[in-house]
Formats: structure tokens, sequence, C-alpha cells
């Protein structure tokens, strides 16, 4: 099979759907691998270094779209990417059609066959492909945090970690999945004050163990969401529910409960946000401010640290993505998980969930 690999056009968007290492494997496997001149530079892998790695470098997005029965991405195709696909390719990308009717329709148009990254399940049936770039976001949240409580950013004026005499920033973490995890694992180890709230006692026990009461858990209710955030410095919005919008926990009156100049920062916005007031943002400008309240929503948060994201991203897709190239859509015929990956087929949107989001038929 002939595998495409164009380069990222979203917004500060520096990550690549291949890396070399993962090109050497495809060209291993008997595959032809084409990529656009460029597509690798934000991760220092110049053209020379996919040549080494068996591909072909070409000069456009428009011979990778024109020629490749594969094209491996990182983000969703933009308006001018969806109209270049074609019913006898398959693409193998992050999608979050939930919140994006108008990608969806696009696709459908196309007749390609998208694989999503972010439905995937493994046999325990957690989601593989989407937990190495929740790991990274988790982590960047609080980073996110940090900046936009400094006062030039607009934010609180208050150091995440405090110093000896004086109270560290109080966070309070929306979910208590990988997001949640790792966002609660970066905020512990600066030294705030954590809270991670989620609506599963038992995952509550888990997370409760696995920090050895550094951390405090509550069970997620209207009660505890507006106390934890009237008392919050900054709150990461760390919740999912697979394929489907991101339920609103903090709505905007409750924004009239929260510190003047805190902070809120969206992680589930490719899903279409779990705070009332979200709308994505970029990194050029990341965040705004309603209400009094900083918000920090955006869209492709691991894109900002493409070197790491790349490769924990390649490390997680490869084995799917070589699955796809030997076999074609034979392979999720034969893998349940890999199946549930599939949003769109023949003009149509067949992940079920997915469908019920965006009001249409599957």
């Amino acid at each position: 099979m002939r595998i495409g690999v164009p380069k990222e056009i979203k917004n500060h968007e520096y990550r690549v759907g291949l890396t070399p290492g993962a090109v050497r494997e495809y060209v291993a496997h008997g595959h032809e691998v084409i990529v656009q001149t460029g597509a690798g530079a934000g991760i220092a892998a110049d053209d020379d270094a996919y040549r080494a790695a068996g591909a072909a470098i070409v000069d456009t997005a428009a011979e990778v779209f024109a020629t490749a029965q594969m094209i491996v991405k990182v983000k969703e195709p933009q308006p001018g990417e969806w109209v270049q696909l074609r019913e006898d390719q398959i693409l193998f990308t992050y999608l979050h059609l939930a919140p994006d009717p108008e990608q969806a329709k696009g696709l459908q148009a196309s007749g390609v066959t998208a694989v999503a990254y972010e439905t995937v399940v493994d046999a325990r049936g957690h989601l593989p492909l989407l937990a190495p770039m929740s790991e990274v976001a988790g982590r960047l949240s609080i980073e996110a945090a940090g900046t936009a409580l400094k006062a030039v950013n607009g934010g609180r004026g208050v150091l995440i970690g405090g110093v000896p005499g004086v109270q560290p920033a109080r966070i309070v973490v929306l979910g208590g999945g990988v997001v949640g995890t790792h966002a609660a694992r970066m905020a512990v180890g600066l030294g705030a004050e954590v809270t991670i709230i989620d609506r599963s006692i038992p995952r509550l026990r888990e997370l409760d163990e696995l920090f050895q009461g550094r951390v405090r858990t509550r069970v997620s209710t209207l009660e505890s969401i507006e106390h934890e955030i009237s008392e919050a410095d900054a709150v990461i919005g760390a919740v999912l529910i697979p394929g489907a919008s991101a339920p609103k926990l903090v709505t905007r009156p409750m924004l009239k409960l929260m510190k003047p100049r805190a902070v809120l920062v969206d992680v589930a916005i490719d899903q279409g946000g779990c705070f009332e007031t979200s709308h994505a943002t970029t990194h050029a400008e990341p965040t705004y401010e309603v209400d009094g309240v900083i918000h920090y929503c955006v869209a492709n948060m691991p894109g900002a640290v493409p070197l790491t994201s790349s490769h924990a991203l390649n490390n997680a897709t490869l084995p799917y993505g070589l699955a796809l190239a030997d076999r074609g859509y034979a392979a999720a015929e034969a893998d349940a998980g890999l199946m549930a990956g599939v949003n769109v087929r023949g003009g149509k949107i067949v992940n079920k969930v997915v469908a019920e989001a965006l009001g249409v038929a599957g």
C-alpha cells in the first residue's frame, strides 16, 4: 500500500503523522511511503531523515492526497484537505467529529473510510491511541494554568507551588481519567493543593491509593463542583465520554462563584469543551476572559511539544497503522477494537456514539 504523510496545517501544529522510525517499519512491511517536504520540521526530522528511512519526498500536499491509498495525519483534516480525500482511501488520524458537523459532512461527501485514533479501543475497553496525547495534555494543562495565573497574563498572580509561609495554588481537576491523573501528578509535583472530582467512587479509591493521600477526592455533584471551583485558583477540565460531546460541568452562572482572575483550562475542548463558556483557541492566542475568569482552551495542546508528542503518538498508533496498511479495511473487520475507530465509511457515520452525538443516522 502507498502511505501518504502530508504536513499538518492547523494553527501552530508541529506534530507529524509518521516519524522516520515509523516510516522504516512501514517500508520493512513492504509498503511505499510518501512524505510532503518539511512535514517533519517540527520534530527536527528533515527530508533526508525520511529518505534514509525509505520514504519518497514530494513537494505538495496535493501530491500526497492524489496518490496515497492511506493518509496518516495527526489532526483532523481541514476544509482544504477533506475535499481532496476520495472513496478508495483510508484516513487515519484524530477526528473528534462530535462537535464538528462540518467536518463530518465533508468526510461523508468524500466517501473516504475515516478511522479516528480517539475511538479505537483495546481488549480492556481503554483508548490506546488517545492515551498518549491525554498524558501529554494533562501534564501541559498545569503548565498552561501556571502561565495563565501570572499577573502579566491577566491571572491572579499566584505561584502554583507557593513558597514557605505562603499558601500554594489550589487546583481542581474535573475528571479522574488519563488527563486528570497526569494533571494531578504535575500539580502535586509542583506543590499545589489538588482536588480531583469524578463520578466513579471506585476510580476515586484508585486515585486515593495512587497519590497516597496527597490529593483530595470528591464525588462529582453540583454541590461539590460549585464548592471546589469557588475555592480554586485554577480548574482543569479533564472529562471524556468517548466519541461524544463533553458534558458542560461548569456553567456561566457558576463563574460568579470563582475568584477574580482564576483560570479555567479546558482539555476537553476537542470534544466541545466541558465549560459552558469555552470556545477553541490556538497557541497564537491561547486565552480569553469571561466574567473575570481566564479561559485557556487550546484545541491542540500537545502540538506545543511536537517532539515528545509525535514519538509518543507513533509508539501507540504504529501497530494499528501497519494492520490497516497490510490488510486494508479487512483489518478493521477482523478487530472489533479497530472497528470502533471507524467513524465514517461509504458516506455514512458508522460509529454509533459519534452518530448520536451528531444527531444523524448511523
